[in-house]
């Protein structure tokens, strides 16, 4: 981290010396992740494929911490074997659609993966998890082995579409049935255990499908608008040629300086698409009322509109890989641990987004309309602007975030009490700096 860059970012210093030193976890992990020589292994694969996500999981709930924890490296497997391009489709394709009969052994594992493939290890030492699984609760079990079955056969499909394959997706709804395998059924299944282990209100997975299914979605879009020179230089193309094909011939001529206008009106139509799961989003979040699965569905959704902003009218996304600065996500982090402060962070970036689109932009009126349109929808949540004499109308997201403002309220006095400590100390801190200034000031004197 760039110490410069954080005393020109004094909120982001704050955060960051927070989150380091007085911020206390929700749940200790010590004992609970060790207890059995295969446990303690898969949390070091854990730890080997993500250190980011595996920071997040650690301060999940016991109750979800070891079934989330094997779900992800269960996922992560399965895309190892996606991915790896050494493997033959002839053993590659059966082995995805087939994955989740694995999960009803005690002992395999898969040997034939590339030595490059730096998740290699989650199969090698697959036996580990399988031990591990078959003592989840029999419901958590059934929501991964779902889950893993049909990500494994949408896996398998995209293997053989041929189409895909050499011109990458075509349609919007191409874009959204991708984004559906590899992120919206990660959302089905993570809000299923939710469910179960009753951490959200009860109707959260019956009410609509598009709640948790935009809540992978916002998040894959967001990825891969930012991965656009990543993906090109891999030979891999997610951007849907019904967008892009509105702005030149090729997708690669987007990053060819002639069309440098072109490529940002293009990254911002792609923004304009992911923003269209906001509501979604916000109404999810809304409905969970464990702390620490707030917290875990909240900071991946903060993080995604700070980078959408980040990508807007950004002509580096066209030529390099960008991402938000660490002092800012853990700005983000702290922030997002009430709903308020999410909504207060979605508000921030969204006003910078609509601040900044130029009246040449050909979807200048949809971005405003979509904003506005999220912005009545914010209003509508909490209703704080009424004359006194009206009383707020008792809609269904209104009182989703009256009940949701409760758990808010218990979360209060922890973040109190950081801020307390953190100005005494930096009161210390200062008053250490003065005396020392007026101590050795007046000797040299």
């Amino acid at each position: 981290m760039k110490i410069l860059q954080l005393f020109e970012h004094p909120l982001e210093l704050k955060a960051v010396l927070k989150l380091k030193y007085l911020r206390e976890p929700l749940f200790r992990t010590a004992k609970d992740t060790s207890e059995t020589p295969e446990l303690k292994r898969c949390y070091e694969l854990l730890e080997g494929t993500s250190r980011s996500f595996s920071a997040v999981i650690m301060e999940l709930h016991p109750e979800l911490r070891n079934s989330v924890m094997l779900f992800y490296l269960i996922l992560r497997a399965l895309d190892t074997v996606e991915d790896d391009m050494t493997i033959n489709p002839k053993i590659k394709v059966p082995l995805l659609r087939n994955f989740w009969k694995k999960l009803e052994l005690t002992e395999w594992n898969f040997t034939g993966n590339s030595e490059q493939e730096k998740d290699r290890p989650v199969l090698l030492e697959f036996t580990n998890i399988l031990k591990e699984y078959h003592k989840l609760k029999p419901d958590y079990q059934l929501v991964i082995k779902d889950i893993t079955n049909k990500m494994g056969n949408g896996m398998a499909d995209y293997v053989l579409d041929e189409q895909f394959n050499l011109n990458g997706l075509e349609t919007v709804a191409d874009y959204d049935l991708y984004c559906h395998y590899v992120a919206g059924l990660v959302g089905d299944g993570l809000t299923r255990l939710i469910v179960l282990a009753n951490f959200g209100s009860h109707d959260l997975y019956d009410e609509s499908e598009s709640l948790f299914e935009s809540m992978g979605l916002f998040l894959q879009k967001t990825n891969i608008i930012r991965d656009y020179a990543e993906d090109l230089d891999d030979g891999r193309s997610f951007w849907p040629r019904e967008i892009w094909s509105q702005y030149v011939d090729e997708l690669a001529d987007l990053a060819k300086p002639e069309y440098l206008d072109e490529g940002v009106y293009c990254i911002n139509h792609l923004v304009l698409n992911a923003l269209s799961h906001v509501q979604d989003v916000l109404t999810y979040l809304s409905s969970i009322h464990e702390q620490s699965s707030f917290q875990f569905c909240a900071i991946p959704q903060v993080m995604a509109i700070a980078t959408l902003a980040l990508v807007f009218g950004n002509k580096k996304v066209l030529q390099t890989n960008i991402k938000i600065r660490k002092g800012t996500t853990c700005y983000l982090i702290l922030k997002s641990r009430t709903f308020r402060g999410c909504v207060e962070i979605f508000e921030y970036y969204l006003r910078d987004i609509r601040k900044r689109i130029t009246v040449d932009d050909p979807n200048y009126l949809k971005m405003n309309m979509q904003i506005a349109r999220l912005d009545q929808f914010i209003e509508e949540m909490y209703q704080n602007h009424l004359p006194e004499s009206v009383k707020p109308q008792e809609t269904a997201i209104y009182q989703r975030v009256q009940e949701r403002s409760a758990y808010d309220l218990e979360m209060l006095p922890v973040l109190q009490e950081e801020e307390f400590k953190f100005n005494m100390l930096l009161s210390m801190f200062l008053t250490l700096i003065a005396a020392l200034n007026y101590y050795f000031g007046g000797w040299v004197r």
